[in-house]
């Protein structure tokens, strides 16, 4: 773990949250163009997209509580935050990134 004085580790998490914004812009513009038509997602997308939100944020949470409870500095909380969500994301937009256009 990096230490707090460390000023490489607020910098490194801004650019991963980025990243994590990134990804999920990018998911939600797949499943919003399978709604209208344009990209092939399955119907099971529209369930899908809202049953995985609880689970990814629970561990989430989960991952920054023990992280707290162990006195990790703020950088280390925060990554342990993401990684659970920044996973998610990462697994849905290549998924949905391979559909391609829709037919």
């Amino acid at each position: 773990m990096r230490p707090l004085k460390d000023p490489y580790a607020i910098a490194w998490t801004s650019i991963r949250l980025a990243n994590l914004w990134v990804e999920t812009q990018m998911v939600v513009a797949y499943r919003v163009l399978g709604m209208v038509g344009i990209w092939s997602v399955t119907e099971a997308e529209k369930r899908r997209m809202i049953e995985e939100k609880t689970p990814a944020f629970v561990e989430s949470a989960t991952a920054a509580s023990i992280a707290i409870l162990r006195a990790r500095n703020p950088a280390d909380i925060m990554e342990a935050a993401m990684q659970p969500i920044e996973r998610k994301a990462k697994s849905n937009r290549r998924r949905l990134a391979k559909r391609g256009f829709a037919k």
